[in-house]
């Protein structure tokens, strides 16, 4: 049974909660791991990038030098590749919808199980109580980072994101690689792009549904 440390804002160890095994069992396949973060990565993707070609670029469409006489290259006008401002070729331009890499959601919630109770497993999941915390205050976060030795790599809290934890998201947002996020809607990359998961008490709740209603559907 793995057991999740929690603690004040000051970092001191208050307790700690423990999670049932069977929230925790399952192991995927490693290749939908990877088909999930792929696609995941892909649809982030605004597909926004466009070049002109040469029947796009506005030019003069007189001869750039004579034919005959100069000893250089025949050219015919400015807009081809070679010009600088010319058309660009085979360049990118805006993709469909269709380009969207199609997810199946029970191998979407595996893989995001799978991924957290690795790093709960591994112990680098942690409790935050932060009663008290009304006033946004980052200096508050930085020493509860530093005394938990949590500022080595990229940092992720989990909470609710409401009213009440509005002065929290404006403090965390104000230190490096340290990141903010829905318990409820938390993805695979978030989680295995970070070193360290805090997770607020009031969405513990959340963090155990996750857990709860992905290991009913790999049951």
């Amino acid at each position: 049974m793995a057991n999740l440390k929690k603690y004040d804002l000051s970092g001191k160890e208050i307790g700690e909660m423990a999670i049932d095994d069977k929230l925790l069992e399952g192991k995927p396949h490693r290749q939908m791991i990877k088909d999930y973060l792929v696609a995941l990565r892909n649809n982030q993707r605004q597909w926004s990038a466009n070049t002109k070609g040469r029947a796009e670029v506005k030019c003069t469409s007189k001869k750039p030098h004579p034919q005959k006489g100069t000893g250089r290259a025949r050219q015919g006008s400015t807009v081809s590749p070679q010009y600088r401002g010319g058309g660009i070729v085979f360049g990118p331009k805006p993709k469909p919808l269709s380009v969207r890499t199609r997810i199946n959601t029970k191998e979407k919630r595996a893989a995001i199980r799978f991924l957290l109770a690795e790093k709960i497993n591994a112990g680098h999941v942690s409790i935050l109580d932060a009663k008290g915390f009304d006033a946004p205050k980052t200096k508050t976060m930085a020493k509860f980072l530093e005394a938990r030795e949590f500022k080595k790599g990229r940092v992720l809290f989990l909470g609710q994101m409401g009213e009440s934890e509005g002065a929290l998201v404006k403090s965390v947002n104000n230190l490096q690689k340290v990141y903010y996020g829905k318990a409820l809607c938390t993805n695979g990359y978030d989680i295995v792009n970070s070193t360290r998961i805090i997770v607020m008490e009031s969405a513990l709740d959340d963090l155990i549904k996750v857990l709860g209603e992905m290991a009913n559907e790999a049951a």
